[in-house]
């Protein structure tokens, strides 16, 4: 978002210290061999120091001594900071180890005596606020053609003192006169070295009362601090002001904790406009005993700017018109009033030159320049911090102001509730910033038609109302923090670019922002509850084709809030499929997929036989059912047959000429179906019991046999009963050879057990059917023996 400053051409002659400080710039890249020592309440430099060190600050301790093997093991050292110290003297042979340094701050020590020596070359020399008798000027200085800054302290000035230096051009030059003894009897004359910045420091207790004559070469920044003055010696400070601000080159003059009479101040005022200084700043400003009207004439000036910063009044009783009319009729482009008790400010009586106003921080209220047509060509009017509390008594203050660009009311106490469809506004406010105050969703009907830049962040808005039409001209908007639950649609601003929405209660906003605002360039909706859900997937989608210029804060200002699962979630890092949000496709999908398993289900059951296995479970279940209704003693008869056995009808012939006559001849009571089925029950019935009073059940196996449905079913049912019995009662004969190829798939029990059973294989050898026929007999001695225990253990 745009904020509003004052010209960048008064910030370009505004003294700061950052100006000579290139060293420090320098040293930025080797920030990670900085040590800070400061305020550790040490009385000598530590000896474990990393020998990398490249800059040392030990400031604000109690050092009152400095010797070599204190830093000459710091080889590399660049930088170091004494000041606030107790040393009282120094040679600068002790830095003979140093050859690197260039940054030296021994300000505010009580130095009173320095030995220079020719063994390093400073840029930075600070060596004010120190108890020095005359300026501590060594001759070796003057090979110090790279130094930029230079301050030290003084009690006496000649014009020699400074011969070893005159030749240097120097960016900084600070000179601390706060213990400067003045010699009533004659005015000094001093030359000073070539200079771009003086700052001179006085005494900030005693009236101001210096009278050295002070050159300057080159002179573009001068700053005095701490100016005590009243009526009788206000003389004095001018005098002392002709030499200084004679040259052309001067452009900037600020004073600082400046204590004066209101009439002094005037005086002071019309000293200056004549002279070359454009911008004038006055910083900590007291005004005392009285104030009352002064003539002032508004001649010819250079100045363009005036900044008073932070006033304290100590006159209670006054006229306002008095103080108020020297500011209002000032012929200057650009004027700033802040921090100060000021309760009004008058319009200008004629057409006025003011193109900047500031009077941020005073306790101005909605009269302020009411019915005011005299500020035509003022373009940037600040009002920060105030007692205003009517928008639309703001926009009427602008009404007669037609080159009004820039409008600032933020930080005070505005609020839209009454007729805003009646506003009135500048038409040529392009950027307005009405940021903290207590405006709600109906200032959107009380906005300038063409303004570009909105700041309403920090306010009361819930909602943007969708029946706003006349901002067509908006490009940046902040809304952040404040309470709006969705992101606005650029329905009413086909222009926006800039949106800033974040610190709202935004928790699902609508991917249709996207759509609606084709020309956004930037946007910042951080810092919202998000509820990750279904909902949210396309903005999140629609946020992660954007580019970090775009997105500015994607994504790790993005977060879930909800649900608590994942509540902290990056909102990069939430992922919810398409088909669990889509429930018109999810039903699709479930049915399609219950379709798929029914028809494989369905393939499966064919192909394995299901339903003829369910009847054979049926029928079972049935045959047991009909069984329990059997009386007890019924079924706890002696099994009736040794063994059951299952052929072929087309292998009948082999059973009843070759197995029957075989095993019964053993006595082994065999049991067929022609013979021993009881008549009026059902065939799975009879095959059921069958099975159940036999001990063994003996099944021919032949390509007959797997071709049989019904010798399926008996299988099936006996292999039924091995489990149930928990005893291994089955007797395979392979009566012919059977291909695997040939056994139908839903005989999947018979291939079973021709792999896990063993059987006997009919020899076509007679020879071999010998050992045939004693295998089946051992294996009915041995299960015939254990049969007829159990048979006695029944009876």
């Amino acid at each position: 978002m745009h904020q509003d400053k004052e010209p960048i051409g008064n910030l370009r002659f505004v003294c700061i210290v950052t100006l000579i400080m290139g060293t420090i710039i320098q040293l930025s890249e080797e920030r990670e061999f900085a040590v800070d020592m400061s305020e550790k309440g040490l009385t000598h430099v530590p000896k474990d120091l990393p020998p990398k060190t490249r800059a040392l600050d030990v400031s604000h301790n109690y050092i009152s001594e400095l010797q070599a093997s204190d830093i000459s093991f710091l080889s590399r050292l660049k930088m170091l900071k004494l000041s606030h110290n107790r040393l009282q003297r120094l040679d600068f042979s002790i830095f003979r180890f140093n050859q690197d340094l260039e940054y030296l701050d021994l300000s505010h020590n009580r130095l009173r005596e320095l030995t220079c020596h020719p063994v390093v070359s400073f840029k930075h020399l600070d060596l004010s606020f120190n108890d020095f008798d005359v300026p501590p000027i060594c001759k070796e200085f003057g090979n110090w053609t790279q130094l930029n800054f230079l301050g030290f302290s003084a009690t006496k000035l000649q014009q020699s003192d400074l011969l070893p230096i005159v030749h240097l051009q120097l960016n900084y030059l600070l000179l601390d006169l706060g213990r400067y003894h003045v010699k009533e009897s004659e005015t000094e004359s001093l030359q000073i070295l070539n200079t771009k910045t003086l700052h001179l420091v006085f005494c900030p207790d005693n009236l101001f009362s210096v009278q050295v004559k002070i050159a300057v070469n080159t002179l573009g920044c001068l700053q005095l601090t701490n100016i005590k003055l009243n009526d009788k010696n206000c003389q004095i400070l001018i005098k002392f002001l002709s030499e200084l601000t004679r040259g052309p080159t001067l452009l900037n003059f600020t004073l600082n904790h400046m204590e004066t009479t209101w009439r002094c101040l005037v005086r002071v005022f019309q000293y200056l406009w004549p002279k070359p200084v454009e911008y004038l700043n006055i910083y900590n400003l007291t005004i005392i005993e009285k104030i009352s009207k002064e003539h002032f004439t508004y001649s010819r000036t250079a100045l363009k700017a005036l900044k008073i910063e932070h006033i304290t009044n100590r006159v209670f009783l006054f006229s306002q018109e008095a103080l108020y009319t020297v500011f209002s009729e000032m012929n200057i482009r650009m004027l700033t009033i802040s921090d100060t008790p000021f309760v009004h400010m008058l319009c200008p009586q004629a057409p006025s030159t003011f193109q900047f106003l500031n009077f941020t921080q005073n306790v101005f209220t909605d009269s302020i320049f009411q019915k005011c047509s005299t500020l035509v060509r003022l373009e940037t009017l600040i009002l920060q911090k105030n007692g205003l509390k009517d928008l639309i008594k703001v926009g009427l203050m602008t009404k007669d102001m037609p080159s009004l660009e820039t409008l600032d009311v933020s930080r005070n106490s505005l609020g839209s509730g009454r007729h805003e469809e009646n506003c009135t506004w500048a038409g040529s406010i392009q950027v307005l910033n009405l940021s903290s105050n207590a405006l709600t969703d109906s200032v959107f009907r009380c906005l300038p038609p063409k303004v570009k830049v909105l700041d309403l962040h920090n306010n009361r808005i819930t909602a943007i109302p969708k029946d706003v039409t006349h901002l067509e001209a908006l490009q940046e908007l902040n809304v952040a923090l404040n309470s709006l639950v969705d992101l606005p649609g650029c329905g009413p601003f086909s222009s926006l670019s800039l949106l800033i929405i974040e610190h709202n209660a935004v928790s699902h906003p609508s991917a249709h922002f996207f759509q609606s605002c084709q020309k956004i360039t930037s946007i910042k909706a951080g810092s919202n509850p998000f509820h990750c859900t279904c909902e949210l997937r396309e903005f999140i989608k629609s946020m992660g084709q954007l580019s970090s210029e775009v997105a500015e804060g994607w994504p790790d200002s993005y977060k879930c809030a909800y649900p608590e699962g994942y509540k902290g979630t990056l909102l990069k890092d939430f992922h919810v499929s398409q088909l669990s949000c889509n429930i018109a496709l999810l039903m699709v999908t479930i049915g399609a997929t219950v379709l798929l398993v029914a028809a494989s289900m369905t393939c499966l059951c064919v192909y394995l036989d299901v339903p003829w296995y369910l009847r054979m479970v049926c029928q079972w279940t049935q045959a047991r059912h009909r069984a329990r209704n059997i009386p007890l003693v019924e079924l706890q008869r002696n099994l009736q047959f040794h063994a059951f056995i299952s052929y072929s009808e087309h292998d009948s012939a082999w059973v009843k000429s070759e197995l029957v006559p075989n095993l019964e001849k053993e006595d082994i009571r065999v049991c067929l179906h022609e013979r021993d089925f009881v008549p009026g029950k059902s065939i799975v019935e009879n095959i059921i019991n069958c099975i159940e009073k036999s001990y063994k059940s003996i099944f021919v196996l032949s390509p007959n046999f797997v071709q049989s449905e019904w010798c399926h079913y008996e299988l099936y049912f006996a292999h039924h009963n091995l489990f149930h019995k928990g005893s291994n009662n089955l007797i395979l004969i392979l009566l012919e050879p059977i291909p695997q190829s040939s056994i139908p798939s839903k005989f999947h029990k018979l291939r079973a057990l021709m792999a896990q059973q063993t059987y006997l294989e009919w020899p076509t050898e007679k020879s071999k059917r010998g050992l045939f026929w004693a295998n089946i007999r051992a294996a009915f001695n041995m299960k015939l023996t254990q049969g007829t225990e159990n048979s006695d253990v029944q009876t």
